[in-house]
């Protein structure tokens, strides 16, 4: 048996090997995504005349829910079309009963800034915006919403492990200045937080150009294509990080069960 496939090669970047079945994001059973449009398959249609716009979330075309078929897991759609940080914790988790204890999950993928910092132009912050002991007490910054919804699973959830996606590149007129500041934030919450790790697609997807759009983009947001491709690169990218880090995950089957093996690291 060739085990290469299934052992860290240290030269290796995490994209470079694309898994199709999951690969070992299929230790998790349950997997929360918390996001936007871009998490929940949404599509742009027109009328007839190409004016008015109109904004669908088909949650069966969104990445999570191809992660869910290629790797039998249970993914949750926990986001929306123009979801933020701010929104997420005050109002739509708790509308939607997403905080409840039966839709706990042992892993969490957040990808949410582009509508806080694009949109809203909403101050980004820093992990200095953060109260470790209460996260009600963090500061209304970017930084200090989003840690709020990591601080808050936590408590229910201790030993839940987080993936934070990064943005990526496109060819924005500024250089794209705001993908680059939040993914630095994105890594130094993954430092701040235990079990907490980034997808960084900033760094390590294509570039958002625009020969990347014509195939994988309908108007502004993904075409179904796009979404396996973005499925397909955050299974890759959960993978490597598994099979780079290993005991960090040996025990991912305790998550949830109240029982821990105290002789082994993780």
């Amino acid at each position: 048996m060739d085990m290469s496939a299934y052992l860290a090669d240290p030269n290796e970047k995490p994209l470079d090997r694309i898994v199709d079945d999951g690969g070992f994001t299929s230790i998790f059973r349950t997997i929360g995504c918390i996001g936007d449009s871009l998490s929940s398959g949404e599509f742009e249609s027109t009328d007839p005349e190409g004016k008015t716009k109109g904004y669908h979330d088909y949650f069966e075309y969104s990445w999570g829910q191809y992660i869910a078929r290629a790797a039998g897991v249970k993914v949750y759609n926990f986001s929306r079309g123009g979801m933020t940080a701010q929104e997420y914790w005050d109002s739509f988790a708790e509308k939607n009963s997403f905080w409840d204890e039966d839709k706990l999950c042992q892993a969490y993928i957040i990808a949410l800034g582009v509508n806080d910092l694009y949109g809203r132009k909403m101050e980004l912050g820093s992990v200095g915006d953060i109260d470790r002991d209460d996260y009600n007490n963090n500061k209304p910054t970017f930084c200090g919403y989003y840690a709020k919804i990591i601080q808050r699973l936590k408590s229910m959830q201790p030993q839940a492990r987080f993936f934070l996606m990064t943005m990526p590149r496109s060819q924005r007129p500024d250089g794209d200045e705001a993908g680059r500041l939040h993914a630095k934030l994105l890594h130094e919450l993954a430092e701040f937080f235990d079990y907490t790790y980034v997808i960084d697609l900033n760094k390590y997807a294509p570039v958002y150009d625009e020969e990347f759009k014509r195939r994988f983009y309908l108007g502004g947001h993904m075409n179904p294509m796009g979404y396996i491709l973005t499925a397909k690169m955050t299974m890759s990218y959960i993978d490597y990080i598994i099979r780079h880090q290993p005991e960090d995950f040996a025990q991912v089957g305790f998550i949830g069960k109240g029982v821990h093996n105290y002789t082994a690291k993780g």
